[in-house]
């Protein structure tokens, strides 16, 4: 980085610091890393920054008070196994697969968006080295292969991208749609309307053959399970170890 824009950036960080505090609470604790996703999301404007990580914090105390999910908070989504969790792609963003059709509308909405929280945060801590650095991404791989109107939810998939965009800013790399049938190009455009551009531009929808290989070149054939053209086996994400965390270093953000 030039010395320049990293002097631009530390004032945009300290200002963004104090404007938390302005909204009645702090920053303290979290790292530059963290707090540049928000001021990203928000295009480097540092007061929507601040209330947007004011907002964050208090849904996040509200949402996870313990600090993470447990399992036996959320066993109903576990239990339908349609949420896979392949280490890391070429370009070391932990890989994400979602099974829609083993995937029904839920009929208990607080413990599916608990399971929302979940899924993003195991996901997310898939990838930390050692720590959490706090500008790590996710590849989420949307498998629509042999779904029926049965498995359509399209609450569950607006739920998911508003979770990502409020309180998981700058935290998708790249989303891909395989296997799309025609009957599910109407859902995905009402989907659509409540994506922010940035999110819409990480969406890959892939229809043709030249589009799969570069998902395959761009994921990796060691963590896309044989069925997208790779070597792995589907691992459920009840099933895949986290490294544990080491001590030193701040605290994980998610």
């Amino acid at each position: 980085m030039e010395p320049q824009m990293d002097e631009k950036r530390d004032i945009e960080l300290t200002e963004m610091r104090k404007s938390v505090e302005k909204h009645g609470s702090t920053a303290e604790g979290y790292s530059d890393t963290t707090l540049m996703r928000f001021l990203i999301a928000r295009s480097m404007d540092e007061d929507k920054a601040a209330k947007m990580f004011v907002q964050w914090r208090k849904w996040r105390t509200a949402m996870v008070p313990n600090g993470s999910i447990p399992e036996s908070e959320v066993p109903d989504e576990l239990e339908a196994r349609k949420i896979y969790l392949q280490g890391l792609s070429q370009g070391k963003y932990p890989v994400m697969i979602v099974l829609t059709r083993n995937h029904f509308p839920a009929k208990d909405q607080i413990q599916f968006k608990k399971f929302v929280v979940y899924l993003l945060d195991k996901t997310i801590a898939s990838g930390f080295k050692g720590r959490e650095i706090g500008n790590e991404k996710l590849i989420g791989i949307l498998d629509l292969q042999n779904i029926s109107y049965k498995n359509v939810d399209a609450r569950a998939l607006i739920t998911g991208f508003q979770f990502l965009q409020a309180y998981y800013p700058e935290r998708l790399y790249k989303c891909y749609l395989l296997h799309m049938p025609w009957f599910f190009v109407s859902v995905w455009r009402l989907v659509s309307r409540f994506l922010e551009k940035a999110t819409l531009e990480k969406i890959v929808i892939v229809s043709n053959d030249n589009e799969e290989r570069a998902f395959i070149r761009e994921v990796g054939e060691d963590v896309l399970p044989e069925e997208y053209g790779g070597k792995a086996k589907l691992v459920a994400i009840q099933d895949f170890q986290l490294t544990p965390p080491s001590e030193d270093g701040p605290a994980s953000s998610l």
